[in-house]
């Protein structure tokens, strides 16, 4: 392996992917996801707000939606704030701790208790996604346009190892507490939110300590104030945003297909116990064969992406995620739960390395200079993105009933992302 990937500070970088996909999974893909749909918010029966009935599925998206918007118009204030006083390190450090805070506090929750899980969510979410922002800006500073591919790809696929070792152990902690020494019954669901907490902490350590920030001796404290320079750095952006077409093309087409991933991830334990009529540990198997084959998949379409090109392999996962909500709507020409296996093991191959990929893609239409304030833009296209795709997905099951007509709206998103793909052109900085 190229020396140059394979140094203290790429894997300080790479182990924070490891901590937070901690959330990642327990939290968003699959236990609290299906905890709040079907316990905290009444399942199919749901709760009634202002007079409409809405499922627990169809709740739980539009609270995410909404947390999403709140991290999405946070982000590129934030990215430019850093960008200017080299402070992103400690940025990424204060959400880091709201998503680590957040996170304990699920424990408390229990069926019912909608606003306070919706709120303390959405504060976790917020450290998760606003965090995030500020990781991927390191990115550039730790890779060179020879090796972007692959470190991007190392972290994604620690982050799936990470996520997937924590989901192991929240699986032991419910079914096998014995073998941790424990009697039956000892571990709750709120138990494993707080395994996140620790895991996230702990594990996010090395970066801190490992991770150097680039500093270039244009820190400044503005008399406007943080606030109002990120704000004036974002309209600067904005009013030059011509000269970057290459980037702001594909930040619409990450919008559209980032978006169908984003909620199929997020839905897919709901979809698997409502739809297909799965349990809790069926659900934890599910998704750690899908953190293998991410792993996998992450690792090998990296390394397929600098060597083929990264917009012609990020188009070929597009079309596999096309096929993937197709055959979901479809379900049911063979047995609904070998199908569904067969499902999560072609999404996990192809679900590293099209998030990996287009990171690093992004990676290669942005002025170093600026990453932070770019990635912010990046960051909002994701989170953007992350708004409409539950809020989509959530109104046609309040609207028709079905979660399979749901999942089928998503093939819109991957088809026009990939269309807005094809208009991008690759290696055309300003």
């Amino acid at each position: 392996m190229d020396r140059s990937i394979c140094n203290k500070t790429v894997m300080g970088w790479s182990l924070y992917d490891f901590a937070n996909s901690a959330f990642a999974t327990t939290i968003l893909a699959v236990i609290f996801n299906k905890y709040f749909a079907q316990v905290v918010a009444g399942g199919e029966t749901g709760v009634l707000i202002w007079g409409v009935r809405i499922q627990g599925a169809a709740l739980f998206g539009y609270v995410l939606s909404f947390g999403y918007a709140v991290a999405a118009f946070m982000a590129p204030v934030l990215g430019a704030i850093a960008d200017e006083t080299c402070a992103k390190k400690k940025f990424l450090g204060v959400f880091c701790c709201l998503g680590v805070l957040g996170s304990a506090l699920l424990y408390f929750v229990h069926a019912g208790d909608v606003l306070l899980g919706s709120a303390l969510f959405i504060l976790a979410n917020v450290g998760f996604a606003g965090g995030n922002v500020f990781y991927n800006a390191f990115l550039t500073e730790i890779s060179n346009e020879d090796n972007v591919g692959r470190i991007s790809g190392i972290g994604w696929a620690l982050g799936y190892i990470g996520g997937g070792l924590l989901l192991a152990l929240n699986l032991v902690m419910l079914e096998f507490p014995h073998w941790l020494g424990f009697p039956a019954k000892t571990f709750t669901v709120g138990h494993c939110f707080v395994s996140v907490a620790v895991w996230w902490g702990v594990f996010a350590l090395p970066f801190f300590f490992w991770v150097k920030e680039k500093r270039d001796g244009k820190a400044v404290r503005p008399d406007s104030g943080y606030l109002g320079l990120g704000f004036s750095r974002v309209f600067e952006t904005l009013r030059h945003i011509r000269r970057h077409k290459e980037f702001t093309k594909f930040l619409i087409a990450y919008l559209l297909f980032n978006d169908g991933i984003e909620t199929v991830i997020v839905f897919a334990s709901i979809f698997g116990a409502v739809v297909v009529g799965m349990e809790t540990h069926e659900l934890i198997l599910f998704f750690l064969v899908i953190q293998g084959t991410a792993f996998v998949g992450s690792l090998l379409l990296g390394f397929l992406s600098d060597r083929l090109g990264q917009k012609g392999t990020l188009m070929a996962t597009l079309v596999v995620w096309t096929g993937v909500v197709l055959w979901a709507y479809f379900m049911g020409f063979w047995d609904l739960k070998k199908e569904y296996w067969i499902l999560g093991i072609v999404s996990g191959t192809v679900l590293g390395g099209s998030q990996s990929i287009a990171r690093s893609l992004a990676g290669t239409l942005i002025p170093p200079e600026r990453s932070a304030e770019f990635f912010g833009f990046y960051a909002i296209s994701g989170r953007f993105a992350a708004i409409f795709g539950p809020a989509l997905y959530s109104s046609v099951i309040t609207v028709t009933g079905s979660m399979r007509s749901g999942v089928l709206s998503l093939g819109i998103l991957f088809v026009a992302g990939m269309i807005g793909l094809s208009w991008v052109r690759v290696g055309k900085r300003p």
